[in-house]
């Protein structure tokens, strides 16, 4: 009779075992499976900026803020993942292509423009928002109200630039173009007059302007230089998930949750936002 209820005992053993190893494989291959494709079963992975204020920002002690930010996150939440199951990941504008097509993130929200260019590598969904290329210039400044104003005018922006160098090329000529390594470094000397004007996205401008520190030092001139609508990149292909994430934003704007962002997140710089675009991508 031992003999049996050992037999028996060593079967079940045996058996559960053997579920313990389905169990694991299966683990496994969803934790595989999802760092190929941004995120484990039980997470996200998605790309941002880190950076960017108003937008996508790390902050010192490790949170996240910015519209970007809570973009991600109200869309995660749709696809059925909480904050904590949220891993943000550093998407600096050239590396958003190769983050999405070797699996790194799952969705990259970071200020990315959808253009043709891009679409060739990637897909889209959105747009969310649409942005303007414009200037941020010292608050008592009364000097630059068009673009042609900025002939003679000291003019900022980042090293590398595509946005100072279509205000160079094709609208102020004999701008006096500044190249500094960041914004901060731009804003710095717009502040100490060391130059007149900052050039990128309206949105990126409103961020800075908005940060405490910058309150009342700075307005956008409203100039509308360019159209630069965000989408959220993903792989190519992707249609189930580019379906999904489309209908998160529509629902983002329904319910309230997206004025709600942009009034928290650009609102202290009076930055008037355009209306939530139409999705365009994947209809």
């Amino acid at each position: 009779m031992k003999v049996f209820k050992a037999g028996a005992a060593a079967a079940v053993a045996a058996v559960l075992a053997l579920t313990a190893t389905a169990c694991g494989g299966s683990s496994d291959k969803a934790s595989s499976d999802g760092g190929a494709s941004g995120g484990a079963k039980n997470k996200i992975v998605i790309g941002i900026k880190f950076d960017q204020p108003g937008l996508g920002l790390k902050t010192p002690d490790g949170k996240f803020t910015g519209f970007d930010v809570d973009v991600a996150t109200y869309v995660a939440k749709e696809l059925g993942y909480q904050p904590d199951q949220i891993e943000f990941k550093q998407a600096v504008s050239a590396e958003r292509e190769n983050l999405i097509a070797n699996g790194d993130v799952k969705l990259v929200v970071a200020t990315y423009t959808i253009n043709d260019k891009r679409k060739a590598k990637v897909d889209f969904a959105g747009p969310y928002f649409l942005a303007h290329q414009d200037l941020l210039v010292r608050a008592d400044d009364t000097s630059i109200t068009k673009v042609e104003d900025l002939n003679k005018k000291k003019l900022c922006s980042v090293t590398g630039s595509t946005s100072a160098q279509n205000v160079k090329t094709k609208l102020a000529p004999e701008a006096d173009l500044r190249e500094y390594p960041g914004y901060s470094e731009c804003l710095t000397g717009l502040e100490n007059k060391a130059v007149d004007a900052l050039t990128t996205d309206d949105s990126i401008l409103a961020g800075y302007a908005a940060q405490e520190k910058n309150k009342g030092k700075f307005k956008l001139a409203g100039l509308k230089l360019s159209d630069e609508p965000y989408g959220i990149g993903l792989k190519k292909g992707d249609t189930e998930l580019q379906t999904k994430v489309n209908a998160a934003l529509k629902k983002m704007v329904e319910d309230g949750s997206w004025q709600k962002a942009v009034d928290a997140n650009f609102g202290p710089a009076n930055y008037k936002a355009e209306p939530a675009p139409q999705i365009t991508e994947g209809s």
